[in-house]
């Protein structure tokens, strides 16, 4: 199966255009982070997300860290999905369900070491899927995301083979790496920001390259 393309880190309607043109199936929007690339503020979020066609689904990526937060976070920008860049509450998914019942949640792992195995396992009963991505949370400042490097396809395998929701993977992939990263995990989807980017800038070259890859 060819995984799902997502494209991350979308700052404008053209690059939105330019993403769906080369078949990404949903797109990221950064939202207010502590650290990393991309987050754009939530009007132009909004703007973005009300132009994208279905079935393309819209991420939000947030930071909040309570079921309120989160969906106030979700009101001012009205996505189809909110991606979670950080830990939650266990109480703060049924909350999320309840209050946002047709959007879908993904909760961001970051693979740091074997233990995102038994984190992913827990949290996948309560979203829709889960993104394993190469952050660090414990951090000072934390890493939510758009690092720009590969943590261990092992670990993410693992994670795979042990969680019944769909797993997109994240983190350092490019056109020269994301064929082999799919062979060895076997992801749903695949999630890209900074390998598909030239001075912040959505490259179409790089999008071609990465796109072509994931098809081979």
């Amino acid at each position: 199966m060819i995984p799902r393309i997502k494209i991350c880190c979308i700052n404008s309607n053209e690059e939105a255009k330019l993403a769906i043109q080369f078949d990404a199936s949903a797109i990221g929007l950064v939202g207010e982070m502590p650290s990393g690339p991309g987050p754009i503020p939530d009007e132009l979020i909004y703007e973005i997300a009300k132009t994208i066609p279905p079935p393309i689904a819209t991420f939000l990526l947030t930071s909040q860290t309570s079921a309120t937060g989160i969906a106030a976070h979700h009101k001012r920008t009205f996505t189809n999905t909110i991606q979670i860049v950080d830990q939650l509450p266990e109480n703060a998914y049924p909350e999320l369900k309840t209050n946002l019942p047709a959007i879908k949640l993904v909760q961001v792992i970051h693979v740091m070491n074997e233990k995102a195995i038994e984190e992913a396992i827990k949290v996948s009963a309560f979203v829709d899927a889960i993104l394993l991505d190469s952050g660090n949370p414990k951090l000072k400042i934390k890493e939510l995301g758009g690092t720009g490097r590969v943590h261990n396809w092992k670990i993410s395998r693992k994670i795979v083979e042990s969680i019944s929701v769909p797993v997109f993977l994240a983190g350092g992939l490019t056109a020269l790496n994301v064929q082999q990263a799919i062979a060895e995990v076997q992801p749903y989807g695949v999630d890209v920001c900074s390998g598909v980017r030239t001075n912040g800038n959505l490259d179409p070259k790089k999008l071609e390259a990465f796109i072509e890859a994931v098809y081979k």
